[in-house]
């Protein structure tokens, strides 16, 4: 098989898994483990993936971020399962903030049995669901970004300073032990931040996916919520929860 030929099926097998082994590149190419890293080496240097111990990762964008359609695409079961686990430590007569994202929009159908629940949102489409669930709700106000359908800005940092939460649910883009918790946009991250800091309790509700990733603003370390996630590897949940309490959903 030619090199190029491999690369490409490299860059295949990223596209469907974020990280891969050198390992399965070996038995999916037939070809032999100098060859692979040579592979990797290239691709590296000419920026497609990012070499790891034993494998490759795929090269993270810090600053992107899809808009909420392409969000709502991803992992739905995953996100599905995970929000319907955060939605059951709400009670009766709390206080919630909930943030922007589609992990946290999906958590608003297990939510209509409560009474007396009160929830504050920075998310256009969550407060509009909410009404329609006849919840009460608080829609900060602010700078409207178009790809998330998030409100950002110095107004709504300001308006959610004035609120106490029993608890606060954030999406997030990035979990890493030494980076915490990031996020692509400034705004956005001053927004989480505000939410954590005037919250009894805080959960980050995120996919597997996301444990590893960095992006370009960091929020939190990684102790200062519960992470509600679908099943991950012996390997990663050993390395987190000995920072963070974590709550897996199957």
């Amino acid at each position: 098989m030619l090199a190029e030929e491999r690369r490409k099926i490299i860059l295949d097998m990223l596209k469907k898994n974020s990280i891969i082994r050198i390992q399965d590149i070996v038995e999916k190419t037939n070809c032999s483990e100098s060859s692979v890293r040579r592979d990797l080496q290239v691709l590296d240097r000419n920026g497609f993936l990012v070499r790891v111990h034993g494998g490759a990762k795929m090269k993270q964008a810090l600053q992107k971020e899809m808009d909420m359609t392409g969000k709502a695409l991803e992992n739905t079961e995953a996100k599905n399962k995970i929000a319907q686990k955060a939605a059951s430590y709400i009670q009766n007569d709390d206080v919630v903030y909930l943030d922007a994202g589609t992990s946290t929009l999906a958590m608003i159908d297990y939510l209509s049995y409560l009474d007396n629940l009160t929830v504050v949102t920075n998310g256009v489409e969550h407060a509009s669901l909410l009404a329609d669930k006849n919840i009460r709700v608080f829609l900060l106000g602010g700078r409207l970004k178009n790809t998330t359908k998030a409100i950002v800005g110095v107004a709504a940092v300001n308006m959610l300073n004035s609120f106490r939460f029993n608890k606060t649910f954030l999406g997030i883009n990035g979990i890493h032990m030494d980076y915490g918790f990031t996020t692509p946009d400034p705004e956005e991250a001053e927004i989480k931040k505000c939410a954590i800091k005037n919250s009894e309790q805080v959960y980050v509700i995120a996919d597997k996916s996301k444990f590893g990733c960095v992006s370009f603003v960091k929020v939190s370390d990684i102790d200062k919520a519960t992470i509600i996630t679908d099943k991950l590897s012996p390997s990663t949940l050993r390395k987190f929860n000995s920072e963070t309490i974590i709550q897996e959903v199957n």
